[in-house]
């Protein structure tokens, strides 16, 4: 049997919270392609046909939950951290205590979780990349959901700061309307997806191509930054009727009436 080469480089390694489904399932596809390492951290349990996946148990909205990720990657080599576990609410639909969840999932989480992961990511090559929303510049209806989402952009924007003397970025992907699960969760029914421009769902593929740019060498001048890929919503006015987004209904960039 041949020995591994000593001398040949490891992967590199990325922990990828929502790693189960959405957008979080598709990012860690797309790393393990790729030739990564790939710790994924979910609540629900994940498989992936490739030698080189781990998975965690957590509830990341749960102190507890935190605790136990941040111990099960503990001694970890990790390059990149990418939080995309996330729940969408809308606020009539919250029960009590549902804001401080969204809190802790939104902003808590990924904070306790930059702390402890970045002392040991390599200068110069380390990378963090949370995903944000389009709700986070504010949505009627969705104010809890609205600002745990801005508190995750402050938090993308003091993490870099505090990392930017050793190169290490950190920066923030905000979507519009993605073809997940949730989109469809019955859960969110009093939350509906809104129309786009472009007249279409965006892909959770499109979402994962920009996280790995943004985990790329050739990113490394880009920090503290919110990326928002919305499909054109953000060139639209908004429609206060609709959670804050237009649903006319466009040709192009063209609106019909």
């Amino acid at each position: 049997m041949m020995k591994a080469d000593p001398h040949t480089p490891s992967p590199p390694c990325a922990v990828v919270t929502g790693a189960a489904s959405g957008i979080g399932r598709e990012v860690a596809v797309s790393l393990l392609r790729d030739g990564w390492q790939v710790i994924g951290v979910d609540r629900a349990g994940a498989r992936h046909d490739a030698d080189r996946y781990t998975h965690l148990i957590a509830d990341l909205g749960t102190g507890q939950g935190i605790r136990d990720a941040i111990d099960g990657l503990k001694g970890r080599q990790l390059k990149a951290f990418v939080h995309s576990a996330g729940i969408m609410r809308s606020d009539d639909a919250l029960a009590e205590g549902m804001g401080e969840d969204l809190w802790a999932l939104h902003v808590v989480a990924p904070q306790r979780l930059a702390a402890a992961l970045l002392p040991d990511m390599p200068d110069t090559e380390g990378r963090i990349v949370l995903i944000s929303s389009r709700a986070a510049q504010g949505r009627a209806g969705r104010g809890l959901y609205s600002a745990s989402k801005a508190g995750g952009e402050a938090l993308v924007r003091s993490l870099a700061l505090a990392a930017l003397r050793r190169g290490i970025t950190v920066n923030a992907v905000a979507p519009g309307p993605v073809a997940t699960a949730q989109s469809t969760d019955p859960a969110r029914r009093d939350a509906p997806v809104a129309p786009t421009p472009q007249g279409r769902m965006i892909a959770p593929g499109e979402i994962a191509a920009t996280v790995r740019f943004l985990l790329s060498r050739a990113a490394g001048a880009i920090t503290g930054q919110t990326i928002v890929q919305c499909a054109g919503l953000s060139l639209v006015p908004p429609d206060p009727n609709f959670g804050g987004e237009d649903t006319r209904s466009w040709d192009g960039l063209t609106e019909t009436r």
